[in-house]
């Protein structure tokens, strides 16, 4: 990001103007050192300025937001289904003290998940057919709570924040919730205001949350061979015109179907020990 716009002849002529870009430029470097965590499972270095507790709070709105239209289901066997595996992952999870909630929306058209801060899920009953079972459901849930869990949507937030702000006034602009930020909220998780749908991560962040979703729901003690299965099945869907939502700008089926063949030693050694 570039600060000083003038020309460098001319900054000879204002000796504070050094000062104050060196205090501006420690202060984005310490922004960035207390903004970088480590992602468990893949031990990645993530940078993200939004405080955990903002994140949460901000997720908790995003969510009510994507489900005041929504139809929902509160009995029945496919929310038994939700909430079932739902709790096994999430008492596995990295942030078990997360407030969990799992809501299932009645929605057969739509083949689709989310997951936002805080520990808040949703399920559209249009990927259970998908999912088969509980250790396929195990493989969309794991993965949306990876998400979750990494702070990728967090992540998102600080790349669009940096855009729009500078990097100036981060706090002000949060603390304040602004109809601005609001937007941003929604934009980076992918979630609007009539239908919920998965945010379209970079492929990189995507592949993550294959790769920690796979750990999980192998440490919840879900078979982790179920999710090659599940993907393979998600690849057949995707022959038609349209793909299914929750293909939309990600990875290629057939790849993330190998990613996961890579990762599964890891996984199945997980596996035994939770059983």
């Amino acid at each position: 990001m570039r600060i000083d716009t003038e020309a460098p002849n001319s900054r000879s002529n204002t000796p504070g103007r050094g000062l104050n870009i060196a205090r501006i430029g420690v202060a984005l470097l310490f922004v960035a050192a207390i903004g970088c965590a480590t992602v468990p499972v893949t031990g990645r270095k993530s940078f993200n300025v939004i405080p955990e507790s903002q994140a949460i709070a901000l997720g908790a709105d995003a969510y009510q937001a994507a489900l005041s239209n929504a139809r929902l289901l509160k009995s029945g066997p496919e929310y038994d289904m939700v909430q079932r595996v739902g709790r096994r992952i999430a008492a596995i999870s990295d942030k078990p003290s997360y407030d969990w909630e799992f809501n299932v929306i009645d929605d057969d058209e739509t083949v689709n998940a989310f997951a936002l801060p805080g520990g808040k899920v949703a399920i559209y009953t249009g990927i259970i057919p998908v999912a088969v079972d509980d250790a396929g459901l195990a493989t969309v849930m794991s993965h949306e709570v990876a998400h979750a869990i990494a702070g990728h949507g967090s992540e998102r937030m600080t790349d669009g924040l940096a855009l729009q702000i500078g990097g100036v006034g981060l706090s002000v602009l949060l603390k304040n919730k602004s109809p601005a930020t609001q937007n941003l909220v929604l934009a980076a998780y992918g979630i609007g205001s009539q239908v919920g749908v998965l945010l379209p991560f970079g492929r990189a962040q995507e592949s993550e949350a294959d790769h920690i979703g796979l750990v999980y729901m192998a440490r919840a003690g879900y078979d982790p061979r179920a999710a090659v299965g599940f993907w393979e099945r998600m690849d057949a869907l995707s022959s038609g015109q349209r793909p299914p939502e929750l293909l939309s700008t990600h990875p290629d089926p057939k790849r993330r179907v190998s990613d996961l063949k890579k990762w599964m030693p890891e996984a199945l050694a997980d596996f035994e020990k939770s059983r």
